[in-house]
């Protein structure tokens, strides 16, 4: 997503556990700021860049927003999201999990391993960055997210917790016998941010709010 304010990606960044407020500011420490989680679950679909053997590419993939584990590599326990219309009650209760786990937020998508970017995101220590904006917005009420994380094949009950997630996001999935059937054949993954910034013009030109959950 293009920076409203023009301040530089890597220079704004706030130290582990930081938010930033309105210029970039670093507030204090603490868990992911609700107004991320809120935006994380309102929207669906994230452009993912990466880097592979043949450069950057990017990417366009459907996302469910749910709440990780507190483990580096999180368990099924706690997961909860958004529900399938995106609205108000689901997003609330998305957020409402994420205060009762204390964990930080993780994205939910499919795609195969085969697929240019699946080969790249199961190298080990791959990471990538993604934007979450919808389209048809005005400048002064534009608001979008910025990330940055690692993604990770989900199996067993992982794979089941964050399946959860996904069909409830998307209802149309278990709606089709065929369309379930392939996806349920297909790698799922969850990305795991390691910092967020929200932009929210609505709140002031360039306004910014910042996460790092390293």
């Amino acid at each position: 997503m293009a920076e409203m304010s023009g301040a530089d990606d890597a220079g704004g960044e706030a130290g582990p556990g930081a938010t930033a407020g309105p210029g970039g500011a670093a507030g204090p420490a603490g868990p992911c700021p609700e107004a991320i989680r809120r935006a994380l679950a309102a929207h669906t679909t994230m452009t993912l860049a990466y880097v592979d053997e043949d450069g950057p590419q990017a990417c366009a993939v459907l996302y469910a927003a749910g709440v990780a584990s507190g483990a580096e590599h999180g368990g099924a326990a706690g997961v909860e999201a958004g529900g399938p219309s995106g609205g108000a009650s689901g997003v609330a209760s998305g957020v409402a999990g994420a205060r009762a786990v204390g964990a930080g937020p993780a994205l939910y998508f499919v795609t195969a391993t085969s697929t240019r970017h699946g080969r790249a995101l199961v190298e080990p220590g791959a990471r990538v960055a993604f934007t979450a904006q919808r389209d048809g917005q005005e400048w002064s009420s534009l608001t979008g997210l910025q990330g940055r994380g690692r993604c990770r094949p989900l199996s067993g009950a992982e794979r089941a917790a964050g399946w959860q997630v996904y069909v409830e996001r998307f209802p149309f999935v278990t709606a089709s016998d065929r369309l379930r059937a392939a996806l349920e054949r297909t790698t799922l993954w969850e990305l795991r941010p390691d910092w967020l910034r929200l932009i929210d013009n609505g709140q002031g030109f360039g306004h910014k709010e910042e996460w790092s959950g390293r």
